[in-house]
């Protein structure tokens, strides 16, 4: 499967914010990380964790906060949107993916 990067991921005002809060109540200043890797039960998953910038991530930076993708996983998150919701279920950042063919019900597992 080729796939080409055309616009790189945003990022909601919502998620910024929430790593502000995140990063404000541990006194750390840590970027959050959003990964894609092979496994989950649809073919790839999600990997979205705090982190320390590397030197080839692309860093979306807003108000001092980042988030960070590494090149590999740049691909497969071309034109996503990532945010932060809270539901009933919990709260937690999502990532609106229009690569993906199909996802599962977890909201981490998805297809290309």
């Amino acid at each position: 499967m080729t796939l080409t990067l055309t616009v790189p991921p945003k990022v909601t005002d919502r998620a910024f914010a929430r790593l502000a809060e995140i990063n404000d109540a541990s006194g750390e200043a840590k970027a959050l990380r959003v990964a894609v890797e092979g496994g989950g039960c649809s073919g790839f998953q999600y990997d979205i964790k705090l982190d320390d910038p590397a030197e080839d991530d692309l860093v979306l930076e807003r108000d001092g906060q980042k988030v960070v993708v590494d090149s590999v996983s740049l691909p497969f998150l071309a034109d996503a949107v990532i945010d932060f919701t809270e539901e009933l279920i919990g709260a937690r950042f999502t990532i609106d993916n229009p690569n993906a063919t199909s996802s599962c019900g977890c909201g981490t597992s998805f297809s290309m």
